[in-house]
């Protein structure tokens, strides 16, 4: 399998949100996104290399040869957020006169509210994209010194472990709310909610990845299976918080909503399957190295559902995977040992070799 960069130059725009807006005027191309010398391509070259350098290890671009205009961002969900292993899609658009104003985006929601920032028609709110019916003035989108980079560092916070709390009216509901416990409670309630969209989310994208995407969502699916569905088990059975379970044993229990249930026990055997027919057709195509590792990671999708007293680990690797892993470890490491064990010939200048030229 080949490695999917972070940041990447592709050619292919025909699904992207604004490939059929924004580009030309009357027919015609802006001459803001062709001509090299405009102000508006030279600033959209600045931003493409702080985002070949900086981004950060979860967030993944690929931007366009023949449409500068346009970006595609996929983020993946944080660890210890209800948003863990998930993969979430944004469109972007700059706009003609960019930097002055902010670029648009689109979230690819799927039809599922899973966030107070993401709206279901796609529209993302955040303050540096002025689309935040209560502005914050000083966050606001500042054409001399704000990035996309910014903007995607912004829809990673908001994608956090309370998502509930990103609520703008949440201060003014709170003034009418005596009860201090209400917003806590809440915000578990809406955690297991937003798990439930989040695995909804990935049947969508098991089924229909974005373009130049396919790749790096059928691989991501592939090595994520196993903790996913072992999440999905734990959070079900109330042996962890929705966005807290860890293989390790290291999770603390809770009380499982019986809505939340009975909607996880619908949707797992749906996402169970999905995910199995994922890696098979993963391990089919990869070569026979390729394929014991993305078994070992894959490992526990036959696993049936377990309960509070089994165990989530994975199940035991076959000796003849175990021969292959082994062996391909001391291939690795014996270039160390040689320079451990053999010392330098300093009179032929080998540093591993030298014995063999005696």
């Amino acid at each position: 399998m080949k490695q999917f960069k972070q940041f990447d130059i592709v050619s292919d725009n025909s699904d992207h949100y604004f490939a059929k807006s924004n580009f030309t005027i009357f027919g015609k191309k802006k001459a803001c996104f062709t001509n090299e010398n405009s102000r508006v391509h030279k600033k959209i070259m600045q931003e493409w290399e702080i985002l070949k350098n900086n981004l950060p290890e979860s967030i993944y671009v690929r931007v366009y040869e023949e449409r500068i205009d346009l970006l595609r961002v996929v983020i993946v969900g944080d660890a210890r957020t209800p948003y863990h292993d998930g993969l979430f899609f944004f469109d972007f658009a700059f706009p003609s006169n960019y930097p002055k104003s902010p670029p648009e985006a689109y979230y690819h929601a799927h039809g599922l509210y899973l966030n107070p920032n993401l709206s279901l028609n796609g529209m993302v709110h955040l303050n540096l994209l002025h689309t935040l019916i209560r502005k914050n003035e000083e966050k606001l989108w500042n054409p001399s010194s704000s990035t996309i980079l910014q903007v995607l560092s912004s829809l990673q916070l908001v994608l956090n472990e309370k998502p509930y709390y990103n609520d703008p009216f949440l201060d003014i509901f709170n003034s009418f709310n005596e009860e201090a416990s209400f917003n806590e409670e809440a915000s578990k309630y809406y955690n297991n909610i937003v798990f439930l969209l989040s695995c909804k989310t990935m049947l969508c994208l098991l089924r229909k990845p974005p373009r130049n995407f396919e790749d790096f969502v059928y691989e991501h699916f592939c090595c994520r299976a196993s903790f996913i569905l072992q999440a999905c088990n734990a959070y079900i059975e109330g042996c962890a918080r929705v966005g807290y379970y860890n293989n390790d044993g290291s999770h603390s229990s809770s009380s499982t909503i019986e809505e939340f249930e009975a909607l996880m026990c619908k949707l797992y055997p749906d996402l169970k399957a999905a995910l199995t027919k994922n890696a098979a057709s993963i391990i089919e195509s990869a070569s026979p190295i390729e394929a014991v590792f993305i078994k070992f990671a894959a490992d526990g999708l036959d696993q049936s559902h377990t309960t509070n007293n089994e165990d989530l680990r994975p199940s035991n690797l076959d000796v003849t995977e175990y021969l292959c892993i082994f062996g391909l470890v001391l291939f690795l490491i014996s270039p160390i040992f040689l320079f451990i064990f053999m010392p330098p010939d300093k009179e032929n200048g080998s540093v591993f070799f030298g014995f063999l030229e005696e």
